[in-house]
């Protein structure tokens, strides 16, 4: 059987050229920058993703252990992450908490706490809100569920198969909804304070894609590779300064979130200040490891509900973003067990964080994804690096604080640039089929809008759902407030119930396998050998190999064999006819 040596490749690689005429060289994920350059660029990720979790958790939890709970989820990030690097997808992807588990987890504080979601609109006035009992611990069934959810459906292999099944016509709506699912909680972040969400944008805007052109010295194309840093950077010590003189004032995260009624289902009237996490407290521990959770996860009917819309809405969004990932950096499609892989590893991530203490599961991170495409800067190990960054943040609650500490309007200026480019991304994939047909104009049409206007109606209508049933009510309830979800069912039936012709839809079948095959994946021109890098380490696959392995009927995470590979897998092949394969539009 042949091999491919992994190790000899890692030792000749080169970083590839994106822009010769801009200088800017692209690293690719088998290749490691030189040691300061990847310290920064792991920085700028770790940056990225706290400030994600502060926002999340900031959100759900209200109580005095919130730079614990910050902490925890860190420590658990940084776990799940080293693990998808190592034994998932392998690509550089950074795991965190997502839109895919906050809003289930909202509605079900909201039908916890009495609030007129969880009343349906038949609440009587002077009644008072019952407060949950054990809120954190229902958060943890909730992601309990949602991992074993997530590693179901990479277990048995949905997951690439699905993938396998995505045409252009899925993956673009698909990305974009994934990036417009945010805009108006980024929105919401920016208004925060304007000036300091604009002063943010313009930076990031200016070292990422003006200052190069203008001035070309390797300094300033390292500025490039960290814009996301400096910007952060700059705009974080011009807003600590106007706090501390008084001129500019910062709102919490729960009270910007509850000024609009049907952005979030729960509201805070004792939130700290924004300001305060500018100027971190003292108080907080500066050693503290975090310990498995002295009581279990709960388990209720409601958990599980908003469990299942949770892992459901994840396994959807995580495979967008391998996918994404992939073709920002120009890297070969991820094959189907490597995705299955990956979706496994993000579940055993929520199941470990759910055990042990933290309150949402984790999945891959859109915004880290995006900003490997605007550094043009996909080593593997500067995603490790920054794993191991987030486990030595997550045993120091005072260090997590500090780093968690962005105002919201910076935050929001990073998420409205990061997830454009998923947007952009997902456009990317329109080319590869025909967008003057009328079916294809009516299937991407019809499934964006849906996908905006029909979670929107729901959070504006929340009594509408009264099944009788509080679970049924919350899944329901989750699932119909899902963008990913609602945008990832719509696009895969329409694509496969609406008849069309192949190159209608951007699609080929191989005159040799007769397999069809997708033109985004082979006008790349990749080498004929797809899985090098979605190799797992030889160890791994030495137990993947194993009869007992083998023999198991759902066992969807092994590599294939190479000559399997070269005649199954189409996403490396050219898509110019040579003398041994032509592809034909069937």
């Amino acid at each position: 059987m042949v091999r491919t040596d992994r190790c000899k490749k890692l030792c000749t690689c080169k970083e590839k050229p994106l822009d010769p005429e801009r200088g800017m060289e692209r690293i690719d994920v088998d290749c490691s920058p030189s040691l300061w350059l990847n310290i920064a660029l792991a920085l700028q990720h770790v940056l990225v993703l706290s400030s994600l979790c502060a926002l999340v958790v900031s959100a759900l939890i209200q109580d005095v252990d919130k730079e614990r709970i910050v902490a925890y989820v860190l420590f658990y990030s940084g776990i799940a992450t080293l693990l998808q690097s190592w034994i998932g997808s392998r690509l550089p992807l950074i795991q965190a908490p997502s839109l895919d588990f906050l809003i289930p987890a909202l509605v079900l504080l909201s039908a916890q706490s009495g609030t007129p979601v969880a009343c349906r609109g038949q609440c009587i006035e002077a009644e008072e809100p019952v407060a949950p009992a054990h809120p954190i611990r229902e958060l943890r069934g909730m992601t309990l569920v949602t991992g074993i959810v997530q590693f179901a459906v990479g277990l048995t292999g949905l997951s690439g198969f699905a993938l396998g099944r995505c045409g252009p016509l899925v993956l673009a709506p698909v990305l974009c909804i994934l990036g417009f699912s945010i805009y108006r909680e980024a929105a919401l972040l920016c208004s925060d304070h304007w000036g300091m969400a604009t002063l943010a944008v313009i930076l990031l805007v200016i070292l990422s894609q003006y200052l190069h052109s203008f001035l070309r010295l390797s300094v300033f194309s390292i500025s490039r590779r960290l814009s996301v840093l400096l910007s952060v950077m700059v705009s974080w010590a011009v807003c600590a300064a106007l706090v501390r003189w008084g001129h500019v004032h910062l709102t919490s995260v729960t009270q910007m979130l509850s000024t609009i009624r049907n952005t979030t289902f729960i509201q805070s009237t004792n939130s700290p200040h924004s300001s305060e996490f500018v100027f971190p407290n003292d108080s907080v521990p500066w050693l503290d490891f975090p310990l498995p959770a002295s009581a279990l996860p709960l388990l209720s009917g409601k958990s599980i509900a908003a469990g299942v819309a949770g892992g459901l809405s994840a396994s959807i969004s995580s495979p967008a973003v391998y996918v994404m990932a992939a073709r920002l950096l120009k890297a070969p499609v991820p094959p189907a067990h490597a995705c299955n892989r990956g979706l496994c590893v993000d579940g055993m991530g929520s199941v470990i964080a759910g055990l042990m203490g933290a309150p949402l599961g984790l999945c891959s991170s859109v915004s880290n994804a995006c900003v490997i495409g605007l550094s043009q800067s996909g080593s593997r190990s500067t995603v490790q690096l920054a794993g191991v960054m987030l486990l030595i943040l997550g045993v120091s609650p005072q260090l997590a604080q500090m780093l968690c500490s962005v105002p919201l309007a910076i935050h929001g200026a990073v998420l409205s640039v990061t997830y454009a480019l998923a947007v952009a991304t997902g456009i990317t994939y329109l080319q590869h089929a025909d967008v003057d047909s009328g079916r294809n104009i009516f299937n991407i049409g019809f499934t964006m809008f849906m996908s905006l206007a029909l979670p929107r109606w729901f959070r504006l209508h929340y009594s509408f759902i009264q099944t009788g049933v509080a679970s049924v009510d919350i899944l329901l309830q989750s699932l119909l407030t899902l963008p990913v979800f609602f945008v990832g069912v719509l696009a895969f039936l329409l694509e496969h119930t609406v008849s069309g012709t192949l190159s209608e839809r951007g699609l080929a079948r191989h005159d040799g396998t007769k397999k069809i095959l997708s033109l985004a994946d082979q006008q790349q021109g990749f080498s004929p050998s797809p899985d090098a890098m979605y190799d797992p380490p030889r160890p791994v696959m030495k137990v993947l190999e194993l009869t007992g392995f083998r023999t198991v009927l759902f066992c969807a995470c092994r590599s294939p064999t190479v000559e399997e590979v070269l005649v199954t897998v189409p996403e490396m092949s050219s898509l110019l006819p040579d003398k041994d394969a032509r592809v034909g539009s069937g």
